[in-house]
Protein backbone atom coordinates (compact mmCIF):
# COMPACT_ATOMS: atom_id res chain seq x y z
CA UNK A 1 0.00 0.00 0.00
CA UNK A 2 1.04 3.66 -0.46
CA UNK A 3 3.29 4.82 1.88
CA UNK A 4 2.54 8.71 3.82
CA UNK A 5 4.99 11.23 2.75
CA UNK A 6 6.06 12.72 -0.45
CA UNK A 7 4.72 11.20 -3.78
CA UNK A 8 7.32 9.12 -5.98
CA UNK A 9 8.18 10.00 -8.94
CA UNK A 10 9.72 7.85 -11.65
CA UNK A 11 11.01 9.84 -14.72
CA UNK A 12 12.34 7.77 -17.80
CA UNK A 13 14.90 10.07 -19.69
CA UNK A 14 16.05 13.96 -18.92
CA UNK A 15 13.47 16.62 -19.72
CA UNK A 16 13.68 19.89 -20.74
CA UNK A 17 13.11 22.35 -18.46
CA UNK A 18 10.74 23.70 -16.57
CA UNK A 19 9.83 19.78 -16.32
CA UNK A 20 11.55 18.30 -13.44
CA UNK A 21 11.39 21.26 -11.18
CA UNK A 22 7.80 21.50 -11.31
CA UNK A 23 7.88 17.72 -10.16
CA UNK A 24 10.87 18.31 -7.60
CA UNK A 25 8.41 21.10 -5.75
CA UNK A 26 5.62 18.06 -4.89
CA UNK A 27 7.51 14.56 -5.51
CA UNK A 28 10.68 12.86 -4.84
CA UNK A 29 12.45 12.47 -8.07
CA UNK A 30 14.16 9.52 -9.91
CA UNK A 31 15.55 10.03 -13.01
CA UNK A 32 17.19 8.01 -15.89
CA UNK A 33 19.91 10.32 -16.45
CA UNK A 34 21.18 8.24 -19.83
CA UNK A 35 20.80 9.28 -22.91
CA UNK A 36 19.28 5.54 -24.28
CA UNK A 37 15.82 5.06 -22.88
CA UNK A 38 15.53 2.38 -20.04
CA UNK A 39 15.51 -1.17 -20.91
CA UNK A 40 11.88 -3.11 -19.96
CA UNK A 41 13.55 -4.63 -17.16
CA UNK A 42 14.69 -1.22 -15.45
CA UNK A 43 11.21 0.28 -15.39
CA UNK A 44 9.73 -2.38 -14.37
CA UNK A 45 12.41 -2.46 -10.88
CA UNK A 46 12.25 1.29 -10.95
CA UNK A 47 8.54 1.81 -10.60
CA UNK A 48 7.61 -0.73 -7.75
CA UNK A 49 7.70 1.55 -4.94
CA UNK A 50 6.40 4.90 -7.16
CA UNK A 51 3.11 6.74 -6.89
CA UNK A 52 3.61 8.33 -10.31
CA UNK A 53 5.43 7.68 -14.20
CA UNK A 54 6.67 10.26 -16.53
CA UNK A 55 7.21 8.19 -19.66
CA UNK A 56 8.14 9.16 -23.24
CA UNK A 57 7.26 7.01 -26.44
CA UNK A 58 10.34 4.93 -26.64
CA UNK A 59 8.98 3.13 -22.95
CA UNK A 60 6.42 0.13 -23.26
CA UNK A 61 4.26 0.49 -20.65
CA UNK A 62 2.19 -2.89 -20.41
CA UNK A 63 0.68 -5.16 -17.79
CA UNK A 64 3.36 -6.55 -16.94
CA UNK A 65 4.69 -2.63 -15.65
CA UNK A 66 1.90 -2.24 -14.06
CA UNK A 67 1.81 -5.28 -12.25
CA UNK A 68 5.18 -4.44 -10.72
CA UNK A 69 4.09 -1.04 -9.64
CA UNK A 70 0.64 -1.24 -7.15
CA UNK A 71 0.94 2.39 -5.85
CA UNK A 72 1.05 3.60 -9.13
CA UNK A 73 -2.14 5.87 -10.15
CA UNK A 74 -0.50 8.21 -12.91
CA UNK A 75 1.25 7.61 -16.15
CA UNK A 76 1.98 10.77 -17.54
CA UNK A 77 3.50 10.65 -21.22
CA UNK A 78 5.89 13.25 -22.71
CA UNK A 79 4.05 13.17 -25.87
CA UNK A 80 1.03 13.62 -27.99
CA UNK A 81 0.38 9.50 -29.15
CA UNK A 82 0.12 6.75 -26.57
CA UNK A 83 0.15 3.70 -28.40
CA UNK A 84 3.09 2.96 -26.49
CA UNK A 85 0.80 2.56 -23.37
CA UNK A 86 -2.11 -0.43 -22.42
CA UNK A 87 -4.81 2.26 -22.33
CA UNK A 88 -7.37 -0.05 -21.47
CA UNK A 89 -5.15 -2.54 -18.81
CA UNK A 90 -4.00 1.54 -17.19
CA UNK A 91 -8.06 2.30 -17.11
CA UNK A 92 -8.93 -1.39 -15.39
CA UNK A 93 -6.50 -0.80 -12.73
CA UNK A 94 -7.33 2.53 -12.25
CA UNK A 95 -4.44 4.73 -13.48
CA UNK A 96 -5.32 7.94 -15.00
CA UNK A 97 -3.10 8.68 -17.96
CA UNK A 98 -2.53 11.59 -19.27
CA UNK A 99 -0.46 12.80 -22.91
CA UNK A 100 0.84 16.59 -24.10
CA UNK A 101 -1.13 17.19 -27.32
CA UNK A 102 -1.89 21.31 -28.87
CA UNK A 103 2.17 22.79 -27.81
CA UNK A 104 3.68 20.45 -30.60
CA UNK A 105 1.31 21.57 -33.10
CA UNK A 106 2.57 24.28 -34.91
CA UNK A 107 6.29 22.83 -34.37
CA UNK A 108 5.12 19.51 -36.20
CA UNK A 109 2.99 21.49 -39.00
CA UNK A 110 5.91 23.40 -39.79
CA UNK A 111 8.34 20.59 -39.85
CA UNK A 112 5.87 18.63 -42.31
CA UNK A 113 6.15 21.51 -44.45
CA UNK A 114 9.80 21.89 -44.31
CA UNK A 115 9.89 18.08 -45.29
CA UNK A 116 7.21 18.42 -48.01
CA UNK A 117 9.65 21.32 -49.86
CA UNK A 118 12.88 19.00 -48.65
CA UNK A 119 11.70 16.34 -50.87
CA UNK A 120 9.97 18.03 -53.61
CA UNK A 121 12.68 19.94 -53.94
CA UNK A 122 15.55 17.55 -53.97
CA UNK A 123 17.35 20.05 -51.06
CA UNK A 124 19.15 17.61 -49.51
CA UNK A 125 20.54 15.79 -52.67
CA UNK A 126 21.63 19.72 -53.32
CA UNK A 127 23.62 20.08 -50.34
CA UNK A 128 25.35 16.96 -50.83
CA UNK A 129 26.54 17.82 -54.18
CA UNK A 130 27.97 20.99 -52.63
CA UNK A 131 29.88 19.54 -49.97
CA UNK A 132 30.84 16.54 -51.86
CA UNK A 133 32.81 19.04 -54.19
CA UNK A 134 30.77 17.95 -57.43
CA UNK A 135 29.29 21.07 -58.23
CA UNK A 136 31.87 22.54 -61.28
CA UNK A 137 29.68 24.40 -63.24
CA UNK A 138 28.40 27.94 -62.11
CA UNK A 139 24.73 27.00 -63.12
CA UNK A 140 22.82 24.56 -65.38
CA UNK A 141 19.40 25.04 -66.36
CA UNK A 142 18.48 20.81 -65.90
CA UNK A 143 20.36 20.71 -62.38
CA UNK A 144 18.30 19.14 -59.55
CA UNK A 145 14.95 19.95 -61.17
CA UNK A 146 12.13 18.80 -58.89
CA UNK A 147 8.51 19.39 -58.70
CA UNK A 148 6.74 22.53 -58.00
CA UNK A 149 4.54 23.00 -55.01
CA UNK A 150 2.50 26.35 -55.49
CA UNK A 151 -1.06 25.60 -56.97
CA UNK A 152 -0.76 21.94 -56.67
CA UNK A 153 -2.94 19.20 -54.70
CA UNK A 154 -2.06 18.48 -50.65
CA UNK A 155 -4.28 15.22 -49.45
CA UNK A 156 -4.12 15.36 -45.78
CA UNK A 157 -4.90 12.03 -43.88
CA UNK A 158 -6.28 12.86 -40.20
CA UNK A 159 -7.44 16.14 -39.88
CA UNK A 160 -7.21 16.33 -35.82
CA UNK A 161 -4.83 19.64 -34.70
CA UNK A 162 -1.83 19.05 -36.81
CA UNK A 163 -3.44 17.82 -39.82
CA UNK A 164 -5.26 21.45 -39.81
CA UNK A 165 -2.61 23.47 -38.62
CA UNK A 166 -1.12 21.68 -42.28
CA UNK A 167 -3.88 22.82 -44.36
CA UNK A 168 -4.02 26.19 -43.29
CA UNK A 169 -0.53 26.77 -43.99
CA UNK A 170 -1.16 25.47 -47.44
CA UNK A 171 -3.56 28.56 -48.16
CA UNK A 172 0.26 30.53 -48.82
CA UNK A 173 0.98 28.00 -51.59
CA UNK A 174 -2.29 28.65 -53.01
CA UNK A 175 -3.14 24.60 -53.07
CA UNK A 176 -5.97 22.43 -53.60
CA UNK A 177 -6.52 20.87 -50.15
CA UNK A 178 -8.63 17.23 -49.96
CA UNK A 179 -8.73 15.42 -46.44
CA UNK A 180 -9.68 12.02 -45.50
CA UNK A 181 -10.70 11.47 -42.09
CA UNK A 182 -13.04 8.54 -39.95
CA UNK A 183 -14.19 11.85 -38.19
CA UNK A 184 -16.05 14.16 -40.89
CA UNK A 185 -16.02 17.73 -38.84
CA UNK A 186 -18.49 20.42 -39.93
CA UNK A 187 -18.96 21.98 -43.13
CA UNK A 188 -18.47 25.60 -41.01
CA UNK A 189 -15.12 23.72 -40.66
CA UNK A 190 -14.31 22.47 -43.72
CA UNK A 191 -15.23 26.14 -45.17
CA UNK A 192 -12.92 27.92 -42.84
CA UNK A 193 -9.68 25.45 -43.66
CA UNK A 194 -10.76 25.21 -47.72
CA UNK A 195 -10.55 21.50 -47.52
CA UNK A 196 -12.71 18.57 -49.65
CA UNK A 197 -13.77 15.67 -48.33
CA UNK A 198 -12.58 12.64 -49.87
CA UNK A 199 -12.26 8.57 -49.60
CA UNK A 200 -8.72 7.58 -48.93
CA UNK A 201 -8.50 5.96 -52.27
CA UNK A 202 -9.75 8.90 -54.02
CA UNK A 203 -7.37 11.16 -51.95
CA UNK A 204 -4.68 9.47 -53.23
CA UNK A 205 -5.12 9.32 -56.81
CA UNK A 206 -6.53 13.03 -56.80
CA UNK A 207 -3.08 13.89 -54.60
CA UNK A 208 0.50 15.58 -55.70
CA UNK A 209 1.84 15.36 -51.72
CA UNK A 210 -0.13 13.14 -49.27
CA UNK A 211 0.37 13.49 -45.93
CA UNK A 212 -0.08 11.43 -43.01
CA UNK A 213 -1.51 12.80 -39.47
CA UNK A 214 -2.98 10.18 -37.86
CA UNK A 215 -2.10 8.30 -34.91
CA UNK A 216 -1.17 4.46 -34.50
CA UNK A 217 -4.14 2.10 -33.91
CA UNK A 218 -5.14 -1.46 -35.23
CA UNK A 219 -6.97 0.14 -37.64
CA UNK A 220 -4.16 2.87 -39.18
CA UNK A 221 -1.22 -0.03 -39.19
CA UNK A 222 0.01 -0.41 -42.56
CA UNK A 223 -2.59 2.24 -43.74
CA UNK A 224 -0.43 2.86 -46.85
CA UNK A 225 1.28 -0.31 -47.94
CA UNK A 226 1.46 -1.67 -51.31
CA UNK A 227 -1.56 -1.37 -53.10
CA UNK A 228 -2.28 2.20 -51.83
CA UNK A 229 1.16 3.60 -53.04
CA UNK A 230 0.12 2.10 -56.25
CA UNK A 231 -3.12 4.12 -56.55
CA UNK A 232 -0.75 7.33 -56.25
CA UNK A 233 0.57 9.10 -58.99
CA UNK A 234 3.74 8.92 -60.31
CA UNK A 235 4.49 12.34 -59.85
CA UNK A 236 3.42 12.70 -55.96
CA UNK A 237 4.78 12.27 -52.77
CA UNK A 238 4.27 10.80 -49.70
CA UNK A 239 5.26 12.80 -46.06
CA UNK A 240 5.17 11.20 -43.03
CA UNK A 241 5.20 12.75 -39.68
CA UNK A 242 2.42 11.12 -37.98
CA UNK A 243 4.05 7.22 -36.43
CA UNK A 244 6.49 4.88 -38.58
CA UNK A 245 4.03 2.32 -38.83
CA UNK A 246 0.79 4.12 -40.18
CA UNK A 247 3.20 3.32 -43.44
CA UNK A 248 4.47 -0.07 -45.03
CA UNK A 249 8.14 0.87 -45.26
CA UNK A 250 9.39 -2.03 -47.34
CA UNK A 251 6.53 -1.21 -49.55
CA UNK A 252 7.35 2.43 -49.97
CA UNK A 253 11.29 1.24 -50.34
CA UNK A 254 9.87 -0.96 -53.82
CA UNK A 255 7.72 2.50 -54.47
CA UNK A 256 10.30 5.10 -54.26
CA UNK A 257 13.20 2.33 -56.69
CA UNK A 258 10.73 1.30 -58.90
CA UNK A 259 9.22 4.35 -59.69
CA UNK A 260 5.60 4.02 -58.81
CA UNK A 261 5.76 7.48 -57.00
CA UNK A 262 8.26 10.86 -57.28
CA UNK A 263 9.73 10.45 -53.79
CA UNK A 264 8.70 10.50 -49.96
CA UNK A 265 10.23 12.46 -46.43
CA UNK A 266 9.56 10.39 -43.19
CA UNK A 267 10.22 11.76 -39.82
CA UNK A 268 9.45 8.43 -38.22
CA UNK A 269 9.78 4.89 -38.86
CA UNK A 270 8.46 1.36 -38.43
CA UNK A 271 11.74 0.64 -35.97
CA UNK A 272 13.40 3.61 -34.65
CA UNK A 273 16.54 4.06 -35.00
CA UNK A 274 15.82 2.59 -38.53
CA UNK A 275 18.21 -1.03 -39.35
CA UNK A 276 21.37 0.68 -41.05
CA UNK A 277 20.12 -2.31 -43.39
CA UNK A 278 16.89 -0.75 -44.55
CA UNK A 279 16.58 -0.72 -48.38
CA UNK A 280 14.98 2.72 -48.25
CA UNK A 281 18.50 4.02 -46.89
CA UNK A 282 20.00 3.60 -49.79
CA UNK A 283 17.69 5.35 -52.46
CA UNK A 284 17.98 9.05 -53.40
CA UNK A 285 14.43 10.07 -53.80
CA UNK A 286 13.42 10.02 -49.56
CA UNK A 287 14.46 12.59 -47.31
CA UNK A 288 14.75 10.68 -43.47
CA UNK A 289 14.92 12.86 -40.22
CA UNK A 290 15.20 10.68 -36.84
CA UNK A 291 11.93 11.98 -35.58
CA UNK A 292 12.46 15.44 -34.57
CA UNK A 293 9.22 17.23 -36.07
CA UNK A 294 8.40 18.62 -32.53
CA UNK A 295 11.63 19.61 -31.48
CA UNK A 296 11.72 23.36 -31.54
CA UNK A 297 13.13 24.95 -27.94
CA UNK A 298 9.63 26.34 -27.14
CA UNK A 299 7.52 22.94 -27.88
CA UNK A 300 9.72 20.61 -25.81
CA UNK A 301 10.01 22.68 -22.96
CA UNK A 302 5.96 23.40 -23.40
CA UNK A 303 5.39 19.38 -23.70
CA UNK A 304 7.79 19.21 -20.30
CA UNK A 305 5.63 21.39 -18.52
CA UNK A 306 2.68 20.13 -19.44
CA UNK A 307 3.63 16.22 -18.61
CA UNK A 308 4.56 17.66 -15.24
CA UNK A 309 1.23 19.58 -14.98
CA UNK A 310 -0.59 16.80 -15.67
CA UNK A 311 1.14 14.02 -12.82
CA UNK A 312 1.15 16.55 -10.63
CA UNK A 313 -2.86 17.16 -11.17
CA UNK A 314 -3.57 13.92 -10.53
CA UNK A 315 -1.34 13.54 -7.45
CA UNK A 316 -3.54 16.41 -6.25
CA UNK A 317 -6.49 14.87 -7.04
CA UNK A 318 -7.34 17.38 -9.57
CA UNK A 319 -8.53 16.80 -12.98
CA UNK A 320 -5.29 16.75 -14.99
CA UNK A 321 -5.71 19.27 -18.32
CA UNK A 322 -5.03 16.35 -20.59
CA UNK A 323 -6.63 12.93 -19.31
CA UNK A 324 -6.43 10.04 -22.24
CA UNK A 325 -8.83 7.83 -20.96
CA UNK A 326 -11.58 9.28 -19.29
CA UNK A 327 -13.57 6.32 -18.40
CA UNK A 328 -10.70 5.99 -15.82
CA UNK A 329 -12.85 8.52 -13.43
CA UNK A 330 -15.20 5.92 -12.74
CA UNK A 331 -12.86 2.82 -11.91
CA UNK A 332 -11.33 5.20 -9.20
CA UNK A 333 -12.30 9.27 -8.45
CA UNK A 334 -9.68 11.53 -8.51
CA UNK A 335 -10.17 11.39 -4.39
CA UNK A 336 -9.03 8.35 -4.18
CA UNK A 337 -5.81 8.56 -6.12
CA UNK A 338 -5.04 12.50 -4.06
CA UNK A 339 -1.39 12.00 -2.46
CA UNK A 340 -0.33 15.40 -2.25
Amino acid sequence: MHTVGRPKVYVTRVIPPPGLDILKEHCEVELHTEEAPPSKEEIIEKVRDKDALLCLLTDKIDSEVMDAAPDLVVISTYSVGFDHIDIEEATRRGIYVTNTPGVLTDAVADFTWALLLSAARRVVEADRYVREGKWKVGWIPTLFLGAAVYGKTLGIVGLGRIGRAVAERAKGFNMKVLYYDIYRPSAEVEQKLGVEYRSLDELLKESDFVSLHVPLTKNTYHLIGERELKLMKKTAYLINTARGAVVDTYALAKALEEGWIAGAALDVHEKEPINMDHPILKLKNVVLAPHIASATTWARSKMAEMAATNLIAVLKGEMPPNLVNKDVLKVRPLDQVKRI
